[in-house]
C-alpha cells in the first residue's frame, strides 16, 4: 500500500536551491522503488524571505513546518544582509526558527567513507572506520540562558540547564545509542561548572533506564584531544549546545570535507533535516556544490522521522557506491577520483543508485 508524507522544502539561500534539489531528487528515486509518495511544499527562510517579505522567518515558514511530517532545509546567510539589523539577519531567523520548533536535538554524525580516508589531514588508519553520532542539545545552554548583555566594560552570558532539559536529551542519546553500538560519552566540564556536575548526576540517573548501554563521561578538553587522538573510541556523544557546537565542528572535519555531513534538529513534534555546511555565496549558481550532505540528511530524514529504514539504507548505499565508482565533485576531486562530476550529476549518479 502507498505510503504518502508531506515533505516542508526550505532551500534558502546561496548554494540552497542547487543541493535541495538533488536531494528532492533522490528522494523521488526512493519513493519509485518503495511505492512512497512525498508531498512536498516549499516555504520561505533566511536572506531570500527577507528580500521578499521583510522578516527572514515568515509566519507561513513556522506554521508549514509544524503542519508537515518533516523538514528538508538547505542553508541560509551571505553577505549581501550582513549589514541588517540583527533581527533581520538570516542567522537571527534561523535561531527563531529552532526554538519556534522546538528541536532540542542537533544530531549530528561523523562517518568516514573508506574511499575518502586520504582525504582527512589525519592519518587514514586513525580515521578508517570512524562512524560517530554527536547528539547536541541545541535549545538550552549559554546561547539562550539569562541574564545575558555587556555595557561598556563587561560582557555576561548565562550557562543553565534544568534537569528536564538533561533528561529530554540523555533520552535522544541513549535510544541511539540502542540501535548503534550501545555506547554513550557524556561530555561537560564537571570538574569547574555546577551546570556541568547537575549534567552528569542527571545523565546517570537516565542511564539506569538503559542497562544495555555502557556510559562513561569525559571533560570537553579532553574530548576535543580525543576526537584528534583516537576518534573510533566513540560511539554516542552526548553534550550540551556549546561544547557540542565545537565538538560536532571538529568531528565533522575528520571525514575530509563539510560537503559530506548531514544533521538533524529533532524536537517531540518536528525535526529539521540539513547539511552542516554553510550558504557558500561564492560557489552560488555554478553548480559545482557537493549535494551529498543534503542527500545524506534525506536519509536521515526517512530513517529517524519517517521510520522508512529501508529507503534509508538505500540512500546510504547508494552515496557509498558513487563513491566507490570513482565520482567526485571539486572538493573531493584530489582523492581517488575517477570522474569529476557537478552537484547535478552527482545527484543523477546517485538516483540511478537506488
Amino acid at each position: 500500500m502507498a505510503k504518502t508524507y508531506n515533505i516542508s522544502i526550505i532551500k534558502g539561500d546561496g548554494i540552497g536551491p542547487e543541493i535541495v534539489d538533488e536531494a528532492i531528487k533522490v528522494l523521488n528515486a526512493v519513493g519509485q522503488k518503495f511505492d512512497i509518495t512525498f508531498d512536498y511544499k516549499e516555504y520561505l527562510m533566511g536572506g531570500i524571505a527577507y528580500d521578499k517579505t521583510g522578516d527572514p522567518l515568515p509566519q507561513e515558514t513556522i506554521d508549514g513546518v509544524k503542519n508537515s511530517d518533516a523538514c528538508l532545509f538547505g542553508a541560509i546567510g551571505g553577505p549581501k544582509w550582513d549589514n541588517l539589523p540583527r533581527e533581520k539577519r538570516p542567522e537571527s531567523g534561523l535561531l527563531r526558527f529552532r526554538k519556534n520548533m522546538g528541536v532540542f536535538a542537533n544530531l549530528r554524525p561523523a562517518i568516514v567513507y573508506d574511499e575518502l580516508a586520504d582525504a582527512s589531514s589525519l592519518k587514514p588508519e586513525v580515521i578508517k572506520g570512524v562512524d560517530i553520532m554527536v547528539v547536541r542539545e541545541l535549545i538550552g545552554g549559554i546561547y539562550f540562558g539569562q541574564p545575558a548583555g555587556k555595557d561598556e566594560q563587561k560582557g555576561w552570558n548565562t550557562m543553565v540547564y534544568s534537569v528536564e532539559e538533561i533528561e529530554r536529551i540523555a533520552h535522544v542519546a541513549f535510544k541511539l545509542a540502542m540501535k548503534r553500538d550501545k555506547r554513550v560519552c557524556s561530555i561537560d566540564k564537571a570538574n569547574v561548572l555546577d551546570v556541568s556536575q547537575l549534567w552528569r548526576e542527571t545523565v546517570e540517573q537516565v542511564a539506569k533506564e538503559y542497562p544495555e548501554v555502557e556510559l562513561s563521561h569525559m571533560y570537553v578538553d579532553n574530548a576535543a584531544m580525543q576526537l584528534i587522538a583516537n576518534p573510533k573510541q566513540f560511539d554516542v556523544m552526548l553534550t550540551g549546545n556549546i561544547f557540542g557546537d565545537i565538538l560536532s565542528d571538529e568531528a565533522s572535519m575528520l571525514s575530509g570535507s563539510i560537503g559530506l555531513l548531514p544533521s538533524a534538529s529533532t524536537g517531540l513534534d518536528t525535526a529539521v533535516y540539513e547539511p552542516i555546511h554553510g550558504s557558500a555565496p561564492d560557489i552560488a549558481g555554478m553548480g559545482i556544490a557537493n549535494p551529498i550532505a543534503t542527500i545524506s540528511s534525506a536519509s536521515m530524514m526517512l530513517r529517524y522521522s519517517l521510520d522508512e529504514i529501508e529507503a534509508a539504507n538505500a540512500i546510504d548505499n547508494a552515496i557509498k557506491k558513487a563513491m566507490k565508482d570513482g565520482y567526485r565533485t571539486g572538493d573531493l576531486a584530489a582523492y581517488d577520483c575517477k570522474v569529476k562530476v557537478n552537484c547535478s550529476k552527482m545527484g543523477d549518479i546517485i538516483a540511478s543508485n537506488i
